[in-house]
Order: C-alpha cells, then structure tokens, then sequence
C-alpha cells in the first residue's frame, strides 16, 4: 500500500470525522485491500472485503460524515486496523 493509500485510510478512522475525503481514492483504497468492488444500478457500489459485504452511495462528491462513518464501521467489521497494519 503506498503513502497516498494510507493517508486515506487513516482519513477514514480519524477523530474527529473528516467530511473532506474524495470517494474515487477510497475505492483505490478498498481494491488496495483486496475487495471486490462493483458499480451496481442506481447510484450504489458494492464493497465484499473478507466475508463481509455492503453497499455505498456511489457520489462524486466529497463523503459525507454519515458515510465516512459507515465505510469505518465496515473496515472495522471486515478486521482492517490501519494503525496496526498500515502505520504512516
């Protein structure tokens, strides 16, 4: 994972929320990691990362603190620590 990847991660699990993060580099994050992530119909993309699968707004804009939360929670539950195993 390169240095450009690991910020983002790290954007992701920073406190306070950061509303700030661009939706196309946390895709190249998701598929750094090994998901599986496809566009469906609608305005959604899947993310499947070890066992664990969900469904996000596909935007263009800047995510939004509900969102940034929810791709947390899926990291968390699919076992990703990026202080543990991606420090910058």
């Amino acid at each position: 994972m390169n240095h450009r990847h690991r910020k983002v991660l790290h954007a992701l699990f920073a406190h306070p929320l950061s509303a700030n993060i661009d939706p196309k580099h946390v895709v190249s994050v998701f598929e750094e990691l090994g998901a599986e992530v496809s566009h469906g119909g609608q305005g959604q993309i899947k993310v499947s990362l070890n066992g664990h699968t969900h469904g996000f707004h596909d935007t263009r804009h800047s995510l939004s603190k509900d969102e940034v939360g929810a791709m947390r929670k899926f990291l968390e539950q699919a076992g990703v620590d990026p202080a543990r195993d991606y420090p910058l």
